[in-house]
């Protein structure tokens, strides 16, 4: 081609085809890739997660603003309206051990509300079908007739028989002092309560900051209730009463907030050091479970005998890990190639070899082809073989009409032999596989039927006759 001239090779490009891909519809630059997601996104219980699942809340959370409004406000007047007079009048220190109560409390709080207070994994179905597996053995019953799911197991501790319970939503026996809560849906280990106004079950391993929470809180109420009537008692031996209420008007609301609250918290606090100092839950009390007393056949199995081991072990032990593992990864499946939903079979596969096999013309003893065929022009049906010729050998007539399998390429062509009884197909006559053909395709394996009869049969031998003589002639 002469240097700028236009051909059609101009403006044609090449683009790679991959010969590695499982399915000839899948692209090569397309894969399909799953991200990596993390345990707490698919957590099945009622529960909120924030900050890439390092803050762990309950799902009703509107009591728990209010108490941090609570504490934010009148902790702030009491530092922006009661310090600075008491500071000069009284002492400097007040503000400041008034901030140490204040931090105290907020990080007690917080650690109680946005840490795991003990939830415990749920069982797998595996490991749910394993326990019923072995419930059926202990039982003796088969699996094929109907038996009432287990409801309790007992254990010996300390002498005590503790009766372990079955959770139908967790699937698993909860250890001993462990309960499923109904509003996170979790079941919790050694469950005290769920409180709405920290935003979080209460257990096994939020439960001292709990007790350091509201402990601090009813050092810090009685701290500014009291302070907060001795501003108002100073300024009133100056002004009067009355003047001293107009001159700090926070302090009045200060006053009545810390009224109305110190009785519940600092109730509150003595009841959780009674729980402590016996070794007991909120539930377990409530409950009735445990007598304080050794002497009773109902003691309690967990006491140390001692108050103050008691509280070391409530205070002082170590806290034991999560175990949801919460912003672990979740381990993706082995991606398995999907199976085409239309039925294409892979020519490479040797399923699809065999299905080519049972569908090519050239292979079967009697190719047919539907009436929708029959007139093609110019092209030979998919029943025609075609013949394989040597080097530099005339094509055959393009008049040959389509060849049956009664006029087989053994009468026609003697030079079958030499070349091993290989056929070829030219691309554009290359079947398909039976699953490659559509609903509507003219090509079908039912209802077929024969195109030549006899009379076309004789017909086709004399034209294939005249057609060899005019080869061997040239």
């Amino acid at each position: 081609m002469p240097p700028g001239g236009g051909g059609p090779m101009k403006d044609c490009e090449y683009s790679q085809i991959s010969t590695h891909s499982s399915s000839p519809m899948e692209s090569p630059h397309k894969k399909n890739k799953i991200a990596a997601r993390r345990k707490w996104e698919v957590f099945p219980g009622r529960n909120k997660f924030f900050c890439n699942g390092r803050i762990m809340m309950a799902r009703q959370t509107g009591v728990f603003y209010l108490t941090l409004i609570l504490i934010l406000v009148t902790s702030g007047l009491f530092f922006a309206f009661d310090c600075p007079y008491l500071a000069v009048k009284i002492t400097p220190a007040i503000p400041v051990v008034g901030g140490i109560l204040f931090f105290f409390v907020m990080g007690t709080l917080l650690r109680t509300s946005f840490s795991d207070p003990g939830v415990l994994p749920r069982a797998t179905p595996d490991e749910a079908a394993d326990l019923e597996r072995q419930i059926d053995i202990a039982n003796g019953t088969s699996s094929g007739g109907y038996r009432p799911p287990p409801r309790t197991k007992e254990v010996i501790i300390n002498g005590q028989t503790v009766k372990l319970k079955y959770c139908f939503t967790c699937k698993i026996f909860r250890p001993p002092r462990a309960s499923h809560c109904s509003l996170c849906d979790n079941c919790v280990e050694r469950f005290d309560h769920h409180c709405p106004w920290v935003g979080n079950c209460v257990g096994k391993r939020n439960y001292r900051f709990f007790y350091m929470f509201i402990l601090s809180l009813s050092f810090l109420t009685v701290f500014i209730f009291a302070f907060v009537i001795t501003h108002v008692i100073l300024r009133s031996q100056q002004t009067g009463f009355l003047n001293a209420l107009k001159d700090s008007p926070a302090s009045v609301l200060e006053a009545v907030v810390c009224f109305f609250s110190v009785w519940s918290i600092v109730g509150l606090s003595g009841f959780h050091t009674y729980l402590i100092s016996s070794n007991q839950t909120t539930n377990e009390d409530i409950k009735g479970s445990w007598s304080n007393k050794r002497g009773k056949e109902n003691y309690n199995p967990y006491s140390y005998g001692n108050i103050f081991t008691n509280c070391c072990v409530a205070l002082c032990g170590p806290i034991s890990p999560s175990l949801i593992d919460r912003r672990g990864y979740i381990q993706p499946d082995t991606p398995q190639p999907a199976a085409p939903s239309n039925g294409i079979t892979m020519y490479g596969a040797m399923q699809s070899q065999s299905d080519m096999a049972a569908a090519t013309p050239l292979l079967q003893s009697e190719p047919s082809l539907t009436s929708d065929e029959m007139h093609l022009p110019g092209k030979p049906g998919l029943g025609t073989p075609c013949t394989s010729l040597t080097l530099g050998q005339p094509t055959p007539p393009s008049s040959m009409p389509n060849l049956t399998a009664e006029a087989t390429l053994s009468d026609i062509l003697p030079m079958k032999d030499e070349h091993g009884g290989h056929q070829f197909l030219t691309p554009d006559e290359a079947p398909s596989p039976p699953r490659m053909l559509g609903a509507g395709s003219p090509l079908t394996h039912s209802r077929t039927m024969h195109v030549l009869g006899l009379a076309s049969q004789d017909s086709l031998h004399e034209d294939s006759v005249r057609g060899l003589v005019k080869l061997s002639s040239v």
